[in-house]
């Protein structure tokens, strides 16, 4: 994702293709085949042809918050009227974004100024800006302390910013570049993906203090996460491997290796449909079952190319996955449902 984003962030609307993500760069994955989903929406959305990056939904209002990263903009969608309701602009190279419901609020990372931008949800207007490492880029909510947290990508650090206020409270040195931030609640601790190191860093949120590493051998420059709460198993994707892998947090150790598309980026943790969702800057989107406390690959499926940002609403099992460029030659925004 890093290249990807480098070149985006200098040439600022980017067709796809520019960032080396096309169907041919890769052979299938050995699961390659048809997903148990089917599209059953499209959304036009606006901005041009350039990259996303990622998406945070608003369940129980029906808010898509799509970062629009080539054209540093958030496009917000009513994924129940099928509609755009607003582009908020004047975000620069924008990457993270989080909605916080019980606050109406948005959090988006500016990565261009390297800042924390606060949006109000209800209006799209700007409560606050703070400042952060360099190259913000995801972020995560602590709703123990009220606090946001973003990974500083480059600056291979974590700013813990106040929810309300904007006061920054701590800055947490990882010693390397940085992937993305997890709060697991169970633990009560934030889980940090270090690609430098090639392991995840368990963090006190209290005291802001790094409190193990887990190594995560056979995982290549691990970046993107997504935790099954209730199992204790962290989806760790590998950025230089085309691997996914899962970590026992209580164990400490690697228990699977998995092959998927080429630079894996965002992953989704369907806890209700016990369903992960790969989703790589190649284009392929791979699908994995938890089972009997055991993960099964469902398949493989080279999706469009720059499909690489997914969001699941946790109550219809639906999934949205914005598109740069689609068959009309601008961005869309495609839902699909599960089958089967």
């Amino acid at each position: 994702m890093r290249l990807a984003r480098r070149l985006a962030a200098l040439l600022g609307i980017v067709a796809v293709v520019a960032s080396g993500c096309t169907h041919s760069s890769q052979s299938p994955p050995s699961n390659a085949g048809e997903l148990p989903w089917r599209r059953v929406g499209e959304v036009v959305l606006t901005g041009g042809p350039a990259r996303f990056d990622y998406t945070s939904l608003d369940p129980g209002r029906g808010l898509l918050f799509i970062a629009h990263m080539g054209v540093g903009e958030l496009v917000e969608v009513d994924v129940h009227r099928h509609q755009v309701v607003r582009t908020i602009p004047d975000l620069p190279d924008v990457h993270g974004v989080i909605v916080v419901p019980d606050k109406h609020r948005v959090f988006a990372t500016a990565t261009g100024r390297n800042q924390l931008v606060a949006l109000d949800e209800d209006s799209g207007a700007v409560l606050f800006t703070a400042p952060t490492g360099i190259y913000p880029d995801g972020l995560v909510y602590d709703p123990v302390r009220n606090a946001v947290w973003t990974t500083n990508e480059h600056a291979g650090t974590e700013t813990v910013v106040d929810a309300d206020t904007g006061d920054v409270r701590a800055t947490v040195a990882l010693g390397g570049e940085v992937g993305n931030v997890v709060y697991d609640p169970a633990a009560d601790r934030m889980v940090v993906a270090v690609q430098a190191r090639g392991e995840l860093a368990l963090i006190d949120p209290a005291g802001h203090t790094v409190s193990e590493r887990i190594p995560t051998p056979g995982c290549a420059s691990p970046h993107g996460q997504a935790l099954d709460v209730a199992g204790q198993v962290m989806f760790v994707g590998c950025e230089a491997n085309a691997a996914m892998v899962t970590v026992d947090l209580a164990h400490r150790a690697v228990t699977g290796h998995y092959k998927v598309g080429d630079t894996p980026d965002v992953l989704a943790y369907d806890a209700g449909a016990h369903r992960l969702y790969v989703a790589a800057e190649s284009g392929w989107v791979s699908l994995f079952d938890r089972r009997d406390a055991t993960t099964v690959a469902v398949g493989s499926t080279h999706l469009a190319d720059g499909a690489h940002s997914l969001a699941l609403d946790p109550d219809t099992h639906r999934s949205y996955v914005p598109i740069p460029k689609g068959p009309g030659g601008g961005p869309v925004l495609w839902e699909f449902e599960p089958t089967g």
